[in-house]
């Protein structure tokens, strides 16, 4: 394992509350940027939190209901598509981050996030490249982010009908590259 992972796996067991934060929707070419910031028990006892790109629908939903009944705290930030516009995704990435969470209640010891340049938090933050990977609190806030945002994306199919949101989720597709789809 990576010593830099090894390293934070050790100082999460030494806080008492630790808060993970994660985004999704900043490769798509529609809809919100949607982050998520967790703080669980440490003796949360679920199996199999890992990044949400690893897990499939099914298991993310299921451990979508874990997480939320047993987290300490948790929140729900996000940037519109004009935000990403005005601004830029990283900007708007970063504001989304700071709406999940100034949504917390529980005041955390430290925010682990995953990346490499978090924003300006009011509490003790360290980025970790990979850390949906390999933190279970960030874990946690990917499958939280990435269940409400492909929520959304399937609402959106039912508002527009046709573009295939419910399959896609607003990400670019073979055929959004030959000019095949109306997105």
């Amino acid at each position: 394992m990576n010593p830099l992972i090894e390293e934070v796996l050790e100082e999460i067991s030494t806080l008492q509350i630790v808060a993970g934060v994660d985004e999704v929707g900043v490769g798509p070419l529609e809809g919100p940027v949607i982050s998520a910031v967790v703080i669980l028990p440490k003796d949360h006892g679920i199996q199999n939190i890992r990044d949400s790109k690893k897990l499939s629908e099914r298991q993310r939903e299921k451990l979508y209901q874990e997480i939320t009944s047993i987290a300490i705290d948790w929140a729900i930030g996000r940037a519109e598509v004009e935000e990403i516009d005005r601004f830029n995704i990283l900007q708007a990435t970063k504001a989304s981050m700071i709406r999940a969470v100034n949504g917390l209640k529980t005041k955390p010891d430290k925010i682990f996030v995953d990346g490499s340049k978090p924003p300006l938090f009011q509490y003790p933050t360290q980025a970790i490249i990979d850390g949906d990977k390999h933190i279970p609190v960030i874990s946690a806030a990917s499958i939280i982010a990435k269940v409400t945002r492909d929520r959304e994306m399937k609402e959106m199919d039912t508002q527009y009908p046709g573009y295939d949101f419910h399959k896609h989720k607003g990400y670019g597709t073979v055929k959004h590259k030959i000019g095949r789809a109306h997105v």
